[in-house]
């Protein structure tokens, strides 16, 4: 993967006096794993905390094998193959280390103070997810997540509120709720299953893709990327600068 920082569209290395300069959007929706965040995937975190591997079903699910549901419901019981039962609270002690990427504070920030619909559409963990939407006081939020017994233990089954590939169906949804034209809206992602957030006449930015596989795809797509760690490189892309 490329070391330097860059905006695709111009092939040109990242700088103050070197950007393809944006005007401010409407709505700018952020993928949150990799994003706002500086963790690939929610739940690869909690395969970290269980010492569990998902590599082989990530593959199958990423080329169409498995659904959603069926790859949440293997996630989920290569944990407990490791320990059982795992509680709530189990959860959030495993996101405990997961930090913000920099600069994510700041830009959701300036983007709010400027009047930009600012939401979150991932495919992670309720749980987690729900959290770095309140801390960054985001206008609305959507993620996957967990079911629980009564006694906060964690059940067999996941909760498919969205497909990873069909982001762009729940965007279309909150644009129409608030009456955001499609070509107003930015949004972010690091995977190639974000691209499904690329919704016609609406602008996407890859931003520190997580795989070779994501660069490769951004590049097919032609959309603008961004390599690095640093949201604040995404200011003159949203014409914050």
């Amino acid at each position: 993967m490329r070391p330097l920082q860059y905006v695709l569209g111009s092939l040109m290395p990242t700088s103050p006096n070197n950007s393809v300069q944006g005007k401010l959007p409407a709505c700018v929706v952020f993928d949150c794993d990799g994003v706002l965040v500086d963790a690939v995937s929610s739940w690869r975190t909690l395969h970290d905390h269980f010492g569990t591997d998902n590599v082989v079903n990530l593959q199958r699910f990423i080329n169409g094998e498995l659904s959603d549901v069926e790859f949440m419901r293997s996630d989920i019981q290569l944990w407990k193959n490791v320990q059982d039962p795992i509680f709530k609270d189990d959860l959030f002690r495993a996101y405990s280390g997961v930090k913000l990427m920099p600069g994510a504070r700041e830009l959701v920030a300036d983007l709010k103070e400027k009047g930009v619909y600012v939401a979150i559409v991932s495919a992670g963990v309720d749980l987690f997810v729900s959290t770095i939407a309140s801390m960054l006081k985001v206008d609305d939020w959507i993620a996957n997540g967990f079911e629980f017994a009564e006694d906060d233990s964690l059940k067999n089954e996941g909760i498919c509120r969205l497909h990873a590939g069909g982001k762009g169906e729940i965007i279309k949804k909150l644009c129409d709720l608030n009456n955001i034209t499609l070509s107003d809206v930015v949004s972010v992602g690091d995977s190639e299953m974000d691209l499904s957030m690329h919704i016609e006449g609406s602008t996407f930015i890859g931003f520190n893709p997580s795989r070779d596989s994501s660069l490769m795809a951004f590049e097919k797509a032609g959309v603008e990327i961004v390599i690095a760690k640093d949201l604040n490189l995404l200011r003159p892309l949203l014409g914050l600068e």
